[in-house]
Protein backbone atom coordinates (compact mmCIF):
# COMPACT_ATOMS: atom_id res chain seq x y z
CA UNK A 1 0.00 0.00 0.00
CA UNK A 2 1.35 3.42 -0.79
CA UNK A 3 1.95 6.01 1.96
CA UNK A 4 2.64 8.73 -0.26
CA UNK A 5 0.48 11.73 0.04
CA UNK A 6 -1.84 10.97 2.71
CA UNK A 7 -4.66 13.33 3.18
CA UNK A 8 -3.90 15.67 6.61
CA UNK A 9 -7.58 15.36 8.45
CA UNK A 10 -8.26 18.46 10.90
CA UNK A 11 -4.51 19.29 12.77
CA UNK A 12 -2.94 15.97 12.39
CA UNK A 13 -2.25 14.01 9.19
CA UNK A 14 -2.55 10.14 9.36
CA UNK A 15 1.24 9.33 8.41
CA UNK A 16 2.45 12.21 11.71
CA UNK A 17 0.71 9.39 13.96
CA UNK A 18 2.48 6.66 12.43
CA UNK A 19 4.27 4.80 14.94
CA UNK A 20 7.03 1.89 15.01
CA UNK A 21 7.02 -1.53 17.01
CA UNK A 22 10.54 -3.06 18.43
CA UNK A 23 10.22 -5.66 15.33
CA UNK A 24 10.37 -2.62 12.82
CA UNK A 25 6.35 -2.84 11.88
CA UNK A 26 4.34 0.74 11.45
CA UNK A 27 1.31 0.99 13.45
CA UNK A 28 -1.35 3.30 14.02
CA UNK A 29 -2.88 3.75 17.57
CA UNK A 30 -6.68 3.44 17.66
CA UNK A 31 -7.17 5.90 20.37
CA UNK A 32 -5.18 8.68 18.06
CA UNK A 33 -6.90 7.44 15.14
CA UNK A 34 -10.04 8.10 16.86
CA UNK A 35 -10.59 11.62 16.75
CA UNK A 36 -8.96 11.96 13.52
CA UNK A 37 -12.30 9.94 12.02
CA UNK A 38 -14.17 12.56 13.39
CA UNK A 39 -15.30 10.02 16.30
CA UNK A 40 -16.05 11.67 19.69
CA UNK A 41 -17.14 8.15 21.61
CA UNK A 42 -14.60 4.90 21.49
CA UNK A 43 -17.81 2.36 21.68
CA UNK A 44 -18.75 3.52 18.43
CA UNK A 45 -15.57 3.71 17.10
CA UNK A 46 -14.33 0.11 18.65
CA UNK A 47 -17.94 -0.76 17.09
CA UNK A 48 -16.12 0.04 13.30
CA UNK A 49 -13.04 -1.49 14.13
CA UNK A 50 -15.31 -4.65 15.27
CA UNK A 51 -16.75 -4.44 11.51
CA UNK A 52 -13.44 -4.03 10.10
CA UNK A 53 -12.13 -7.28 11.62
CA UNK A 54 -15.03 -9.07 10.33
CA UNK A 55 -13.95 -7.68 7.15
CA UNK A 56 -10.70 -8.69 7.63
CA UNK A 57 -11.16 -12.02 7.91
CA UNK A 58 -13.66 -12.32 5.36
CA UNK A 59 -10.85 -10.64 2.63
CA UNK A 60 -8.98 -13.80 3.59
CA UNK A 61 -6.17 -11.95 5.23
CA UNK A 62 -5.25 -12.59 9.62
CA UNK A 63 -6.87 -10.75 11.55
CA UNK A 64 -4.08 -11.14 13.88
CA UNK A 65 -1.75 -9.51 11.78
CA UNK A 66 -3.61 -6.61 11.92
CA UNK A 67 -5.53 -5.43 14.71
CA UNK A 68 -3.35 -5.81 18.04
CA UNK A 69 -5.42 -5.32 21.26
CA UNK A 70 -3.29 -3.36 23.66
CA UNK A 71 -3.75 -0.61 26.54
CA UNK A 72 -3.03 3.20 26.25
CA UNK A 73 -2.21 5.32 29.15
CA UNK A 74 -3.89 8.42 29.55
CA UNK A 75 -4.17 11.35 31.85
CA UNK A 76 -6.60 12.32 34.30
CA UNK A 77 -7.61 15.23 35.70
CA UNK A 78 -6.23 14.77 39.09
CA UNK A 79 -3.07 14.40 37.12
CA UNK A 80 -2.61 11.00 37.99
CA UNK A 81 -2.97 8.33 34.75
CA UNK A 82 -5.40 4.84 34.13
CA UNK A 83 -5.04 2.29 31.40
CA UNK A 84 -7.87 2.57 29.00
CA UNK A 85 -8.41 -0.32 26.25
CA UNK A 86 -6.90 0.43 22.50
CA UNK A 87 -5.67 -1.67 19.22
CA UNK A 88 -2.40 -1.27 17.52
CA UNK A 89 -3.33 -0.98 13.62
CA UNK A 90 -1.31 -1.78 10.64
CA UNK A 91 -2.19 0.08 7.60
CA UNK A 92 -4.39 -2.03 6.25
CA UNK A 93 -6.44 -2.28 8.91
CA UNK A 94 -6.75 1.34 9.20
CA UNK A 95 -7.90 1.05 5.71
CA UNK A 96 -10.54 -1.17 7.08
CA UNK A 97 -11.58 0.84 9.78
CA UNK A 98 -12.22 3.54 7.08
CA UNK A 99 -14.33 1.77 4.90
CA UNK A 100 -16.29 0.15 7.99
CA UNK A 101 -16.83 3.63 9.19
CA UNK A 102 -19.80 6.58 9.25
CA UNK A 103 -19.28 7.92 5.86
CA UNK A 104 -21.53 11.05 7.33
CA UNK A 105 -18.59 11.83 8.50
CA UNK A 106 -16.69 14.37 6.35
CA UNK A 107 -13.22 12.65 8.56
CA UNK A 108 -14.51 9.27 6.99
CA UNK A 109 -15.80 10.17 3.61
CA UNK A 110 -12.24 11.75 3.13
CA UNK A 111 -10.15 8.60 4.01
CA UNK A 112 -12.67 6.15 2.22
CA UNK A 113 -11.86 7.56 -0.46
CA UNK A 114 -8.39 8.25 -0.51
CA UNK A 115 -7.44 4.45 1.20
CA UNK A 116 -10.01 3.12 -1.29
CA UNK A 117 -8.17 4.16 -4.27
CA UNK A 118 -4.27 3.82 -2.96
CA UNK A 119 -5.31 -0.10 -1.70
CA UNK A 120 -6.56 -1.08 -4.57
CA UNK A 121 -4.70 0.76 -7.32
CA UNK A 122 -2.14 -1.66 -7.85
CA UNK A 123 -4.99 -4.35 -8.68
CA UNK A 124 -7.04 -2.10 -11.00
CA UNK A 125 -6.69 -1.06 -14.44
CA UNK A 126 -6.43 2.59 -15.05
CA UNK A 127 -10.40 2.44 -15.88
CA UNK A 128 -11.04 0.42 -12.94
CA UNK A 129 -9.52 2.80 -10.74
CA UNK A 130 -11.92 5.71 -12.17
CA UNK A 131 -14.33 4.03 -11.65
CA UNK A 132 -14.26 3.46 -7.94
CA UNK A 133 -12.84 7.00 -7.57
CA UNK A 134 -16.75 8.00 -9.58
CA UNK A 135 -18.92 5.34 -7.03
CA UNK A 136 -17.13 6.70 -3.85
CA UNK A 137 -17.52 9.99 -4.82
CA UNK A 138 -21.08 9.36 -5.93
CA UNK A 139 -21.77 8.08 -2.96
CA UNK A 140 -20.60 10.89 -1.23
CA UNK A 141 -22.71 13.01 -2.68
CA UNK A 142 -26.02 11.38 -1.75
CA UNK A 143 -24.83 11.53 1.67
CA UNK A 144 -23.96 15.43 1.14
CA UNK A 145 -27.45 16.01 -0.92
CA UNK A 146 -29.36 14.80 2.51
CA UNK A 147 -27.60 16.39 4.64
CA UNK A 148 -27.79 19.61 2.40
CA UNK A 149 -31.90 19.12 2.65
CA UNK A 150 -31.32 18.73 6.25
CA UNK A 151 -29.66 22.03 7.18
CA UNK A 152 -31.88 23.90 4.73
CA UNK A 153 -35.15 22.31 6.58
CA UNK A 154 -33.83 23.91 9.19
CA UNK A 155 -33.19 27.33 8.17
CA UNK A 156 -36.94 27.59 7.09
CA UNK A 157 -37.32 25.76 3.37
CA UNK A 158 -40.78 23.83 3.11
CA UNK A 159 -40.54 20.75 1.51
CA UNK A 160 -42.77 22.13 -1.75
CA UNK A 161 -39.81 24.76 -2.55
CA UNK A 162 -37.18 21.81 -1.95
CA UNK A 163 -36.93 21.91 -5.55
CA UNK A 164 -36.03 25.86 -5.90
CA UNK A 165 -33.72 25.50 -3.27
CA UNK A 166 -31.83 22.84 -5.05
CA UNK A 167 -32.41 24.58 -8.15
CA UNK A 168 -30.87 27.90 -6.91
CA UNK A 169 -27.37 25.84 -6.23
CA UNK A 170 -27.21 24.53 -9.86
CA UNK A 171 -28.26 27.95 -11.29
CA UNK A 172 -24.86 29.47 -9.59
CA UNK A 173 -22.67 26.89 -10.16
CA UNK A 174 -23.39 26.36 -13.67
CA UNK A 175 -23.83 29.97 -14.92
CA UNK A 176 -27.71 30.86 -14.56
CA UNK A 177 -28.68 27.16 -15.61
CA UNK A 178 -31.18 25.18 -13.57
CA UNK A 179 -31.31 21.10 -13.80
CA UNK A 180 -33.54 21.17 -16.85
CA UNK A 181 -31.46 23.52 -19.03
CA UNK A 182 -28.32 21.48 -17.88
CA UNK A 183 -30.69 18.34 -18.93
CA UNK A 184 -31.12 19.89 -22.03
CA UNK A 185 -27.53 21.53 -22.59
CA UNK A 186 -25.97 18.15 -21.93
CA UNK A 187 -28.87 15.58 -23.58
CA UNK A 188 -29.60 14.21 -20.30
CA UNK A 189 -32.63 12.13 -20.25
CA UNK A 190 -35.54 13.56 -18.02
CA UNK A 191 -34.95 9.80 -15.84
CA UNK A 192 -31.92 9.92 -14.98
CA UNK A 193 -30.47 11.76 -11.84
CA UNK A 194 -28.16 14.29 -13.10
CA UNK A 195 -25.65 12.99 -10.51
CA UNK A 196 -25.84 9.89 -12.19
CA UNK A 197 -24.11 11.04 -15.01
CA UNK A 198 -21.57 13.41 -13.97
CA UNK A 199 -18.00 12.11 -14.02
CA UNK A 200 -15.88 12.55 -10.73
CA UNK A 201 -14.89 16.14 -11.72
CA UNK A 202 -18.30 17.20 -11.87
CA UNK A 203 -19.49 15.48 -8.84
CA UNK A 204 -16.26 16.87 -6.96
CA UNK A 205 -17.58 20.44 -7.88
CA UNK A 206 -21.02 20.23 -6.54
CA UNK A 207 -20.18 18.12 -3.25
CA UNK A 208 -17.80 21.21 -2.42
CA UNK A 209 -20.73 23.68 -3.07
CA UNK A 210 -23.39 21.48 -1.12
CA UNK A 211 -20.72 20.74 1.76
CA UNK A 212 -20.02 24.59 1.59
CA UNK A 213 -23.93 25.56 1.61
CA UNK A 214 -24.54 23.63 4.41
CA UNK A 215 -22.11 24.64 6.41
CA UNK A 216 -22.67 28.45 5.58
CA UNK A 217 -26.36 27.97 6.24
CA UNK A 218 -25.13 26.74 9.65
CA UNK A 219 -22.46 28.98 10.77
CA UNK A 220 -23.78 32.11 9.57
CA UNK A 221 -27.54 30.97 11.28
CA UNK A 222 -29.65 31.57 8.13
CA UNK A 223 -33.35 31.65 8.90
CA UNK A 224 -36.14 31.79 5.98
CA UNK A 225 -36.49 30.47 2.19
CA UNK A 226 -35.48 33.06 0.60
CA UNK A 227 -32.14 34.14 2.16
CA UNK A 228 -31.41 30.19 2.27
CA UNK A 229 -31.87 30.02 -1.38
CA UNK A 230 -29.80 32.87 -2.04
CA UNK A 231 -27.30 31.38 0.02
CA UNK A 232 -27.06 28.40 -2.22
CA UNK A 233 -26.97 30.16 -5.47
CA UNK A 234 -24.09 32.57 -4.23
CA UNK A 235 -22.19 29.72 -2.86
CA UNK A 236 -22.37 27.66 -6.57
CA UNK A 237 -21.37 30.80 -7.89
CA UNK A 238 -18.49 31.13 -5.95
CA UNK A 239 -17.51 27.58 -6.99
CA UNK A 240 -18.10 28.68 -10.22
CA UNK A 241 -15.58 31.74 -10.06
CA UNK A 242 -13.05 29.66 -8.16
CA UNK A 243 -13.11 27.14 -11.18
CA UNK A 244 -12.78 30.01 -13.53
CA UNK A 245 -9.98 31.26 -11.25
CA UNK A 246 -7.74 28.23 -11.71
CA UNK A 247 -8.57 27.59 -15.52
CA UNK A 248 -10.62 24.41 -15.07
CA UNK A 249 -13.72 23.36 -17.05
CA UNK A 250 -16.67 25.16 -16.07
CA UNK A 251 -19.22 22.05 -15.05
CA UNK A 252 -21.81 22.67 -17.99
CA UNK A 253 -18.96 22.28 -20.72
CA UNK A 254 -18.19 18.76 -18.94
CA UNK A 255 -19.66 16.11 -21.41
CA UNK A 256 -22.22 13.58 -19.54
CA UNK A 257 -20.65 10.43 -18.27
CA UNK A 258 -22.29 7.02 -18.37
CA UNK A 259 -24.77 6.32 -15.96
CA UNK A 260 -23.74 5.08 -12.66
CA UNK A 261 -25.62 2.03 -12.57
CA UNK A 262 -23.28 0.88 -15.52
CA UNK A 263 -19.92 1.56 -13.29
CA UNK A 264 -21.52 -0.20 -10.32
CA UNK A 265 -22.47 -3.35 -12.75
CA UNK A 266 -18.40 -3.15 -14.63
CA UNK A 267 -17.18 -3.24 -11.08
CA UNK A 268 -19.11 -5.86 -9.81
CA UNK A 269 -18.08 -7.94 -12.79
CA UNK A 270 -13.91 -7.15 -12.72
CA UNK A 271 -13.55 -6.70 -8.79
CA UNK A 272 -10.94 -8.56 -7.53
CA UNK A 273 -10.61 -10.30 -4.26
CA UNK A 274 -7.98 -8.03 -1.87
CA UNK A 275 -4.72 -9.46 -2.03
CA UNK A 276 -1.71 -7.81 0.14
CA UNK A 277 1.50 -7.99 -0.73
CA UNK A 278 3.20 -9.81 1.05
CA UNK A 279 4.55 -7.01 3.24
CA UNK A 280 1.39 -5.77 3.73
CA UNK A 281 -0.41 -9.13 4.55
CA UNK A 282 2.51 -9.99 7.44
CA UNK A 283 1.17 -6.05 8.89
CA UNK A 284 2.01 -6.41 12.58
CA UNK A 285 3.72 -9.37 12.58
CA UNK A 286 6.96 -8.69 11.33
CA UNK A 287 9.83 -9.08 13.34
CA UNK A 288 13.76 -8.29 12.70
CA UNK A 289 16.57 -10.80 12.27
CA UNK A 290 20.09 -10.73 11.30
CA UNK A 291 18.99 -11.69 8.04
CA UNK A 292 16.36 -9.30 7.40
CA UNK A 293 12.59 -9.49 8.16
CA UNK A 294 10.86 -12.33 9.03
CA UNK A 295 7.74 -13.21 10.45
CA UNK A 296 5.83 -14.70 13.31
CA UNK A 297 2.37 -15.86 12.04
CA UNK A 298 -0.19 -15.23 14.45
CA UNK A 299 2.17 -13.31 17.18
CA UNK A 300 1.74 -9.35 17.09
CA UNK A 301 3.72 -7.23 19.02
CA UNK A 302 2.10 -6.75 22.60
Amino acid sequence: MSSENLPAIGNQSFESLKQITPHGAEYWSARDLQPLLGYTQWRRFEGAIQKAITSCEQSGNEPAHHFASAGKMVQLGSGGQREVPDFQLSRFACYLIAQNGDPRKPEIALAQKYFAIQTRRQELSDQQAADLERLELRKQASEEFKMLSGAARQAGVQNQHFGIFHDAGYKGLYGGRGSEAIRLRKQIPAKDNLMDRMDATELAANQFRMTQTREKLAREGVRGEQQAIQTHHDVGKEVRAAIQRIGGTLPENIPPAEHIKQVEERMQSTSPKLVLDESDARGLSQVTSGSGTTTEPGRPPA
